[in-house]
């Protein structure tokens, strides 16, 4: 029973999810969007947003907790020099889900998750 069990499973474990979720956020700071499933784009959202708003704050202890998440050093500097100050005055909402229909190959809902322009 899933009691109380917040989010999706995303049939896998807690340790895989973590890391499939920090390479996912990763890829969407490094393209600014990315297509991805319908269930992992929703499940990404608050989380990509969690570390926006992480870097928006900017100081150092902020710097420290998006970089238990994001370990590519690239990805880090460009979340703190570029996707943090752009959306300084935007109170959240920083990520836009477009459905995009089924898959081709097992009929999957398929997603673009992108960040938006502002």
């Amino acid at each position: 029973m899933r009691h109380r069990a917040k989010g999706r499973q995303l049939s896998r474990t807690s340790t895989h999810k973590r890391a499939m979720l920090n390479n996912m956020a990763s890829s969407l700071f490094r393209h600014e969007r990315i297509v991805t499933t319908e269930a992992k784009a929703k499940e990404l959202r608050p989380f990509a947003e969690r570390l926006i708003t992480l870097a928006r704050r900017g100081d150092l202890h902020a710097r420290r907790v998006v970089e238990r998440k994001i370990h590519d050093r690239e990805v880090l500097t460009r979340l703190f020099t570029v996707i943090g100050p752009r959306f300084a005055a935007r109170p959240g909402g920083y990520t836009r889900i477009l459905k995009l229909g089924h898959r081709p190959g097992d009929g999957a809902d398929t997603a673009r998750i992108e960040l938006l322009a502002e």
